[in-house]
């Protein structure tokens, strides 16, 4: 197993320089108003899990950690616990170290900053459960291994529901069509004041939307390095939550608000870089990518059934993942084609150096950014290491594809329900392996533990159980 940390990425804990650090911002945040500080992780469900702190015990969870059971590991998202062989007892604890270089003073809840954790054991060691972990571990790999660094990006969608009620039904806020400019007027002042907040919190926004389901927006923001990608979007919807609140909305992540329809994506937006130069653009293969990149796309397409486990972890998920409703079921890939699961985006002639990138379609925000991120490049990194051909392009909708075209072209329905993802993850060697047994293990218990919560429930039922869990 790939050690969990390196000379180049030291464990948080009892340094003096991240405890000075940690008091003089202390000092900074109560100055500012500020009483206390979210540590703010996600779970193997996809759950957004905290514990906060007064803003003046900051210096003392930078030196040693907050304490937090390792049970959450096998948490499911109706709060019950399933276990592996060394995760989901009640023994042992985690110290939850906050990110110093990720804080941010929250714009949206006032008197409260906000930071990431890694979660480290009690004996000084980088926990095997911690998905924030993995990621980085993926990304340093790739740039010892090949040379190669990462762009990335996570979208946001999500439905504005009235409120108060966060557990019944979803009643949406705005009435206009999708894509409508009545939708826009009718949550203006909601979402001017959304964008102030990103603003102050350094979140770059490139578009703000409204989208085609019911209630629904989408937010895209720029591209980072992935952890801090998997970082900011968990801090997005941490955001859109807090201020829908301050204007008496509820909002709804999940895949699917409503069981028919199209539900709320979490597309993934990642480009490989080397030297400064994008490895998908300024190539001599298809649409301008390197060799390398096209071998990381028909990676990411090789593993795609088995990622869907990691990509789109709930049940509520597959009420999503339908043909011909643009998200992207089928293995296969296309320029700027919205119904295949991989997307080549080529960007806009003059800036393609820059903005060229893969979606990753079949993801959703039930999914763990950090854990969905670092599958995706385990995934690209296996393509480049075989030096995998990418497949025949397809063009339109391949659900339209006759069955003997769409075999031809290697193209596939994926898994449609969570069981069958579930059985494509365990017979993946290379996405297990990149995971680690301890992780592994736990996502395939939880998404066992989620198919067994909802057994007998019919699509309505799933959708309103998972309605208000992300």
């Amino acid at each position: 197993m790939t050690p969990l940390s390196d000379p180049a990425d030291p464990v948080p804990g009892g340094r003096p320089g991240d405890v000075d650090r940690a008091t003089a911002l202390s000092d900074e945040l109560a100055e500012r108003g500020v009483h206390g500080v979210v540590l703010s992780y996600v779970d193997t469900a996809g759950v957004g899990r905290v514990k906060t702190v007064p803003t003046a015990r900051l210096a003392s969870a930078a030196a040693w950690g907050v304490g937090m059971s390792p049970v959450f590991d096998t948490f499911l998202a109706n709060d019950s616990i399933v276990s592996t062989d060394v995760l989901g007892s009640p023994d042992g604890d985690l110290r939850l170290y906050p990110d110093l270089d990720r804080l941010v003073v929250l714009a949206g809840q006032p008197g409260w900053a906000w930071a990431p954790v890694d979660r480290i054991t009690q004996e000084g060691e980088r926990h095997p459960g911690c998905t924030r972990t993995f990621l980085r571990r993926l990304v340093a790999d790739a740039e010892r291994r090949h040379g190669i660094t990462f762009k990335a990006a996570v979208e946001v969608e999500w439905a504005i529901g009235q409120g108060p009620s966060a557990e019944g039904d979803f009643v949406p806020a705005l009435s206009g069509p999708a894509y409508g400019a009545i939708r826009q007027v009718e949550v203006s002042d909601y979402t001017a004041d959304l964008l102030a907040a990103f603003a102050a919190q350094g979140v770059d926004v490139e578009q703000l939307h409204p989208e085609y389901a019911a209630g629904q927006f989408e937010v895209s923001v720029g591209a980072l390095d992935p952890v801090a990608a998997a970082d900011r979007s968990v801090l997005v919807r941490q955001t859109i939550r807090a201020v829908a609140a301050r204007h008496g909305f509820v909002v709804s992540f999940a895949p699917a608000v409503l069981a028919q329809g199209v539900g709320n994506g979490g597309h993934l937006h990642l480009s490989a870089w080397r030297d400064g130069t994008n490895l998908h653009a300024g190539g001599d293969g298809r649409y301008g990518m390197t060799a390398q990149a096209e071998s990381f796309a028909a990676g990411v397409l090789a593993h795609l059934p088995a990622l869907t486990a990691v990509t789109a972890p709930s049940p509520a998920s597959y009420l999503r993942l339908k043909p011909s409703q643009w998200a992207g079921v089928f293995t296969a890939w296309g320029r700027e084609t919205r119904e295949a699961a991989l997307r080549v985006v080529t960007g806009t002639l003059g800036l393609r150096d820059q903005a060229a990138n893969l979606e990753v379609k079949p993801v959703d925000l039930a999914a763990n950014p950090y854990l969905a991120l670092g599958s995706v490049i385990a995934a690209g990194l296996d393509g480049i290491t075989s030096s995998t051909p990418l497949p025949e392009e397809i063009t339109g909708d391949p659900a339209r594809l006759e069955a003997g075209a769409a075999t031809a072209r290697g193209v596939r329905r994926l898994p449609a329900s969570l069981a069958e993802a579930v059985v494509e993850f365990r017979g993946d060697k290379t996405l297990r392996g990149a995971l680690g047994t301890v992780l592994a293990d736990a996502v395939i218990a939880v998404r066992e533990g989620e198919i067994a919560a909802v057994a007998g429930l019919d699509d309505e039922q799933v959708a309103a159980a998972y309605r208000w869990k992300y």
